[in-house]
């Protein structure tokens, strides 16, 4: 597990200047709107991408919001087979037609850990179809929470047989729930990725969190995940982060906003000047929201008044939102319920207000959280090392969600 020293190492290395953020008025100040100012090298790939690229989980029909971003310099467009039943890579395909040549493209499959190699080529051939194209620069393996998943051996199979084919360029593996640290050190170990695309966020950070929790009786943990994120850097895999706005409760940030900067742009900063990440991608949702995102390409190190917003969305929503990679109520629950993933279901229903995102992947818990309702002993009571209050959020996303929004 990585020690405070070394993690508070990526606050120095963000430099907390004294200096006030950049602003959509000063990017127009400049001599033009705001836009991406810097491009990385994604590991071994070679794939230079923005550090901001575009999340298209929400996107349905929009193609004038894909062809807004790729005006302001976004190439790198990342969605999924699930995202919006497929409507977003049939979007994305529309509204990158004739521009192939100009961008990369990543797309994803939630294959389970007996998917064969013959069910994963039929996902892909039906990506590829939606996105008007014969291949995609990058293939994830979507949200795996369970190493069997990653070690399914079908999928180097398939990425094999598909990387022949020239269907895909690059394989990858994204997660952001429970077990997330385990499947990365195998995905590592066993060489089966060239590009990780991982929730991470300032919620990591101790130097955030302990300013909140020094009062409780229990020692904060420190996550694990930026270990393995040096590790995955050290091995030349590429690195994206995602899930950077630790919630995305944008409006209940607008108070505390002045003179134009903005939360988001605070915790991009915080994640782009850091070491352990290439880049980032976030949902873009309209033209104004990729505006006020790319103000913060290539702005540097973290600001004082970053450092002000994050510490007051920190005190208003860290009493609900898990960290990624922490693990420590894993094996709080008898019962069997997976609290990390129910707990990332009530993320997706009351944070970014996406119900059927929310239906639709806590169904796939089975059972979810309902062994909860009535629980009598609520071991995991105490379980969070953030001290969130486990038997109240699981019980209430599970009346919320169980048997489609209608258990009790």
């Amino acid at each position: 597990m990585i020690d405070r020293r070394e993690f508070l190492r990526h606050g120095a290395a963000a430099g907390v200047g004294l200096c006030l953020p950049p602003t959509i008025a000063d990017a127009v100040a400049s001599g033009g709107a705001p836009r991406v100012r810097r491009r990385v090298r994604l590991g071994r790939t070679g794939l230079e991408i923005p550090d901001i690229g575009f999340g298209g989980s929400r996107l349905s029909g929009d193609e004038a919001l894909v062809r807004h971003a790729l005006e302001r310099g976004v190439t790198y467009f990342d969605t999924a087979e699930g995202y919006t039943g497929g409507d977003s890579e049939t979007t994305l395909g529309k509204a990158l037609e004739g521009a192939r040549d100009r961008v990369t493209i990543a797309t994803k499959v939630q294959a389970s850990a007996t998917a064969t190699r013959a069910e994963m080529m039929a996902a892909l051939e039906g990506s590829l179809r939606r996105l008007r194209t014969d291949h995609v620069d990058v293939y994830f393996l979507h949200a795996v929470n369970a190493v069997e998943r990653i070690a399914n051996p079908e999928w180097p199979e398939f990425v094999a047989a598909a990387k022949r084919q020239g269907k895909i360029r690059w394989s990858g593996m994204s997660g952001h729930g429970g077990r997330l640290v385990a499947c990365v050190d195998h995905a590592l170990d066993h060489d089966l990725v060239d590009v990780l695309l991982l929730g991470y966020n300032f919620g990591q950070d101790p130097s955030f969190t302990q300013r909140f929790t020094e009062g409780f009786d229990f020692v904060a943990v420190q996550p694990d995940l930026p270990r393995v994120m040096r590790k995955a850097r050290k091995q030349d895999v590429g690195v994206i982060a995602m899930k950077t706005l630790r919630g995305a409760r944008l409006n209940d940030m607008r108070p505390y906003e002045a003179g134009g900067a903005t939360f988001a742009q605070a915790a991009f900063r915080w994640v782009l000047s850091g070491d352990y990440a290439d880049a980032l991608v976030v949902t873009m949702k309209s033209p104004e929201m990729v505006d006020e995102y790319l103000v913060a390409s290539g702005s540097g190190s973290s600001t004082r008044r970053d450092g002000a917003l994050l510490t007051a969305y920190e005190r208003s929503q860290g009493g609900v939102q898990c960290r990624y990679g922490c693990d420590g109520c894993l094996d709080a629950c008898p019962e069997g319920v997976q609290i990390a993933e129910v707990l990332r279901t009530r993320m997706y229903a009351e944070d970014y207000a996406d119900v059927p995102l929310a239906l639709g992947d806590y169904d796939a818990l089975g059972d979810g959280a309902a062994a909860c309702v009535g629980c009598a002993h609520q071991r995991c009571a105490d379980a969070c090392p953030y001290g969130l209050p486990i038997p109240e959020l699981t019980v209430r996303t599970h009346r919320r969600l169980g048997a489609a929004g209608g258990a009790s």
